[in-house]
């Protein structure tokens, strides 16, 4: 640890060490930085200093992509229930479980697995990679991480009228409504961001850390009887993904046995480098980066640091919650 934890922010050095003689191998930063409940900015960048830094936000805004097609209605009218949504927030193994729930999608608005345009690589997933490699799979791209996602893309696309060729592209009316609703729980102007292309090919928008935050204390926030669409889309996806870490990620994934520890107080979709994280009513986002959980430890962590900063008993009730941590 390199410093005091702050109220808004922090920064971390976690060093990896092996054998008997604790030789370090790797040494990861960790930056932390904290958004209060109220869905406000958050902290000042000039209070933050140096641990606000730029990065691009990555898989963590797509619960924020998945946003049009929820609060237009369009998962309505597809009939997409909690574990199609949570798929559409993951970056998963490409296990059986997270392909069926994919192909359940392009069924559904009468597409195949050749119109994703996210790319193959071999799942994560043990049982799926053997199954490819042994021919008993084709090298399609609903094993790609981010399927899902692009899933829910071609649904608004057809909920819309819109081509469905391209819908990878940034001019495409998809992006820039995918990127218009991240820009808006951010606090920004989407004609402001910087964007890049991600790993699976779509518009990724960079920003600071505690502009990232503030989209995490909204999701945090949010309540299915809430006043607008955009809260309740907002809340509903959490559910999804809270009610099905399984699809989120997969076995074996730190964000799913996180989650499932945590039974519904925490939230976290897997980045490489980056995990936001809402914990409780207030939103926290915690960049870290892990080779091992356990799950025992993780809930006892939970019970200790957590016990002041959980959702009212309301809340809790209304989203199916436990009533303790």
């Amino acid at each position: 640890e390199e410093g005091a934890m702050k109220r808004d922010s922090a920064l971390y050095r976690v060093e990896v060490r092996r054998g008997k003689s604790h030789e370090l191998e790797a040494t990861h930063m960790v930056t932390v930085i904290a958004s209060d409940g109220n869905g406000e900015a958050g902290p000042r960048r000039a209070d933050l200093g140096a641990h606000d830094w730029v990065t691009c936000f990555r898989s963590g805004c797509k619960p924020f992509q998945a946003l049009p097609l929820v609060e237009r209605g369009h998962a309505d009218k597809f009939g997409f229930d909690l574990p199609e949504l949570a798929v559409m927030c993951a970056s998963h193994n490409g296990a059986r479980e997270h392909v069926d729930v994919v192909r359940r999608i392009l069924d559904r608005i009468g597409l195949r697995e050749k119109d994703l345009l996210c790319g193959f690589h071999l799942p994560y997933d043990e049982a799926s990679t053997d199954q490819v490699r042994c021919g008993g799979g084709d090298f399609s791209p609903i094993y790609n991480n981010c399927s899902g996602k692009h899933a829910g893309m071609l649904a608004l696309a057809v909920a819309e009228g819109w081509p469905i060729e391209d819908y990878v592209d940034f001019d495409h009316p998809v992006q820039k409504a995918c990127v218009s609703a991240v820009a808006e729980v951010c606090g920004l102007n989407a004609a402001d961001l910087p964007l890049v292309v991600d790993g699976c090919s779509c518009a990724n928008p960079t920003m600071a850390l505690s502009t990232m935050a503030r989209s995490y204390s909204l999701l945090a926030r949010a309540r299915e009887s809430g006043s607008s669409a955009r809260e309740k889309a907002l809340a509903r996806l959490a559910r999804a993904m809270v009610s099905h870490p399984l699809l989120v990620a997969g076995e074996g994934r730190l964000c799913t046995d996180l989650m499932r520890a945590g039974d519904g107080a925490l939230i976290g979709p897997t980045l490489r480098s980056l995990n936001p994280h809402f914990l409780g009513g207030s939103s926290r986002r915690y960049p870290v980066r892990a080779t091992r959980l356990r799950v025992a430890s993780a809930r006892a962590s939970f019970r200790r640091s957590l016990a002041t900063i959980l959702p009212s008993a309301s809340m809790r009730k209304e989203r199916g919650m436990p009533n303790t941590l």
